[in-house]
């Protein structure tokens, strides 16, 4: 059935592969997430296994809020690790970092996907999409607060 929303299908691919692009970022930066939090040790593991076990519950509700964003405007979602890995901005962490070198690390993925987010945000306001816009509103806020969070550990 045609989807017929008052958005071309040309503009619901522009955002829809934004937002797969999204996903992908937000997917790896979730894994690189929960890495860490299996990983800490030392004076601080309490408290940093708490906060990163709150970011990445948070990212996997995100994850599939971005997803159902991507049904809704006609599209499949690509959800294997390949394609994450192959669209993602955010780098895979291959070995256990020093606990500070593993913060400044996702500092530096919630950085990524947050200039991406305000790339995509701005291009889903030129395609007339405030359903998305509202999307990156949330998410963009979410990933501001907890590099904001990660940073004041260091």
């Amino acid at each position: 059935m045609e989807i017929n929303t008052g958005m071309s299908s040309e503009q619901r691919a522009t955002v829809g592969g934004g937002l797969a692009k999204l996903l992908a970022d937000t997917y790896v930066l979730y894994l690189k997430t929960q890495n860490f939090h299996w990983n800490i040790t030392g004076p601080e593991f309490f408290s940093l296994h708490k906060l990163t076990e709150m970011q990445y519950e948070e990212m996997a509700v995100g994850i599939d809020e971005i997803a159902e964003r991507i049904r809704a405007l006609g599209f499949y979602v690509e959800g294997s690790m390949e394609a994450f890995l192959n669209l993602s901005s955010v780098t895979e962490d291959h070995k256990v970092y020093p606990k500070h070198d593993l913060i400044h690390h996702l500092v530096e993925a919630h950085e990524v996907v947050i200039k991406d987010g305000r790339i995509l945000s701005s291009l889903a306001e030129k395609e007339n999409d405030p359903a998305t816009v509202d999307l990156m509103g949330r998410r963009l806020g979410f990933h501001e607060k907890a590099a904001w969070m990660l940073r004041e550990s260091l």
